[in-house]
C-alpha cells in the first residue's frame, strides 16, 4: 500500500484513479480478513460506489483525495451499524460523526469498519463476539487495543490511515504493538460528536498511520472546533512545519520514578536508553526529572470506571450481555460512589498540576510507549524484568496518565531490532500536536524512529 501522500500525488498527476486505489485496498482487506480479523464490516459496494462518484465528478481534490481509510466501529457512519464490538448494540445512525464528515469532505473513502475491544474497554482487542484481532507481525499475538483493528489494518497494508479512539492509550498501544504511528490529541482538539463514549472526560479520537506525514494529514483534517460537541475547544490548530535539521534548544524531560517503577521488558528498557542517548546527540537537552507526584493510582480505575458505568448503567441493569472482562470492569464501576469519583477527580487535578510544572521547564516529555512489545492472544500475563504482570498494566502504564492530564502524545517505532521494535512516546504541552509531529518527523529523518516497511 502506498502512503496517503503518494496516493494523492499520483491521483493529481492522473497516474491512478480513485477506483483503482480503493479496489486494491478492498482486495487486500478481504484476502486478509480470515487471518487477521481486522474488520467488523468490509464495505465493498459502498466504497466502490463512492470511488466512482469521485472519479466521475472530478471532486477528488482534497488533502485526502482517493485515500482508502479504515474506521473504528464505534464511530458513526451514516447508514452503517455502529456495533462497538458488542453483542447487542447495532444502531444505524442517520448522520455521520463530525470526524467522518470531515474526512470524507477531504476526499477519503471509508473501506472498512474495524474490530475493537468490546465497547473500547480494554487493551487486547480479543473480542468475544467478533473474535480477536491478530497482529500482522505475528498472528499469535494481540494487535493491542482498543483500536486493534485500526492498527492492524495499517500495519497489514490494507489502508495507509485508520481512525481510532484513545481513552487510556487505545490509539497508542495498538500502534506500538503493530509497529506503526499513533497520535493521541489534546482532549477537546478533535470533536467527539457521533463517537460512542467510554469515559467522556478522557476520550479522544486520533489517527493511526504508516508514516508521520500521513498521521499529520489525517490530524489536520479532523482537528477543529465543533459547536455540537460540549468537549470541543475553540482553539485553532497549528500546522506542522516538518522535520528540522536537529533538536538544538529542545528541552526534554525523562520523568522518574514513573519510568523506573514501570513493568518493562529488557528489550524496551534498552531501546529507550539508546533513544535518550540519540536525542542528546541531536542537540536536545535531555534531563532526568524526579517527580513522585506523577504516578499511577487506583483513582485512575475509579475515574474511568465511574464514567463507563454511567454510560452503560441502563443496559447493565437490564441484563444485557457483555464479555467476561468488560462485565467485570463495569460491575466494579457500578459499585463506585460519589465519594470515589470526587476523590478520583481531586487526584486528577494533582496529576494535571504536576504535568503543568513539568512543562514549565521542558518542551517535551519522553517515555517508552508500552512496557512490553507483545502479548500472546489468550494469555493474561506478559513477562517483564520484574516477573510476569497482568498485561493491561504493562501495556497501559505509560499511556493512561496522559489522558488523565489531557496532553497530546505521539508514539512510533524506534529504529531498533524486533518485530515490532520497542516504541517511543513523546508528550507535549496541551494544544501542541504540531510540535509532536515535527519532532517525530525529525527523528525519522535522523534514523531514531522508522517508517514501517509495508
Amino acid at each position: 500500500m502506498l502512503t496517503a501522500s503518494q496516493i494523492v500525488a499520483q491521483l493529481r498527476r492522473g497516474e491512478r484513479t480513485v477506483r483503482d486505489t480503493v479496489h486494491g485496498s478492498l482486495i487486500t482487506a478481504e484476502a486478509q480478513q480470515e487471518r487477521l480479523n481486522t474488520a467488523t464490516l468490509i464495505d465493498t459496494d459502498r466504497a466502490l460506489e463512492r470511488a466512482d462518484q469521485l472519479d466521475e465528478s472530478g471532486d477528488a481534490t482534497g488533502p485526502l483525495a482517493g485515500v482508502p481509510l479504515a474506521l473504528k466501529d464505534l464511530i458513526d457512519q451514516v447508514g452503517r451499524p455502529t456495533t462497538c464490538g458488542s453483542s447487542f448494540h447495532a444502531a444505524v445512525p442517520n448522520q455521520s460523526a463530525t470526524v467522518v464528515e470531515r474526512l470524507e469532505a477531504a476526499g477519503a473513502v471509508i473501506v472498512s469498519r474495524t474490530n475493537l475491544h468490546e465497547f473500547a474497554y480494554g487493551f487486547s482487542s480479543e473480542n468475544p463476539w467478533f473474535g480477536p484481532v491478530h497482529n500482522p507481525l505475528d498472528t499469535d499475538t494481540s494487535a493491542g487495543g482498543s483500536s486493534g483493528g485500526s492498527a492492524a489494518a495499517v500495519a497489514a497494508g490494507q489502508v495507509p490511515i485508520a481512525i481510532g479512539t484513545d481513552t487510556g492509550g487505545s490509539v497508542r498501544v495498538p500502534a506500538a504493538l503493530c509497529g506503526v504511528y499513533g497520535l493521541k490529541v489534546t482532549h477537546g482538539r478533535i470533536p467527539l460528536t457521533g463517537v460512542f463514549p467510554l469515559a467522556p472526560s478522557l476520550d479522544s479520537v486520533g489517527p493511526i498511520a504508516s508514516t508521520v506525514g500521513d498521521l499529520s494529514l489525517a490530524y489536520q483534517v479532523m482537528a477543529g472546533h465543533d459547536p455540537s460537541d460540549p468537549w470541543s475547544a475553540q482553539r485553532p490548530a497549528t500546522s506542522p512545519a516538518g522535520a528540522r535539521p536537529d533538536l538544538n534548544g529542545v528541552r526534554i524531560a525523562v520523568p522518574v520514578p514513573w519510568i523506573d517503577d514501570a513493568p518493562t521488558s529488557e528489550e524496551v528498557a534498552s531501546a529507550f536508553a539508546e533513544a535518550v542517548s540519540q536525542l542528546a546527540s541531536l542537540g536536545a537537552s535531555v534531563e532526568t526529572v524526579t517527580d513522585a507526584g506523577i504516578s499511577l493510582s487506583r483513582h485512575l480505575v475509579n475515574l474511568s470506571g465511574a464514567e463507563a458505568a454511567s454510560v452503560h448503567r441502563t443496559w447493565f441493569e437490564e441484563g444485557r450481555e457483555y464479555g467476561p472482562d468488560v462485565h467485570e470492569r463495569l460491575d466494579y464501576g457500578m459499585g463506585l460512589g460519589s465519594d470515589d469519583y470526587v476523590a478520583a477527580h481531586a487526584w486528577r487535578a494533582g496529576i494535571q498540576h504536576h504535568f503543568e510544572q513539568l512543562f514549565a521547564s521542558h518542551d517535551l516529555v519522553i517515555t517508552p510507549a508500552t512496557g512490553v512489545t507483545s502479548k500472546r492472544i489468550g494469555d493474561d500475563s506478559v513477562p517483564t524484568i520484574g516477573g510476569d504482570v497482568f498485561y493491561r498494566k504493562a501495556l497501559s502504564y505509560f499511556t493512561a496518565l496522559v489522558n488523565v492530564a489531557g496532553n497530546p502524545a505521539i508514539v512510533g517505532p524506534l529504529a531498533a531490532e524486533g518485530s515490532p521494535p520497542p516504541a517511543l512516546q513523546i508528550i507535549a504541552p496541551e494544544w501542541s500536536e504540531h510540535r509532536l509531529l515535527d519532532v517525530a518527523a525529525t527523528l525519522v529523518e535522523h534514523g531514531v524512529m522508522r517508517d514501517p516497511q509495508i
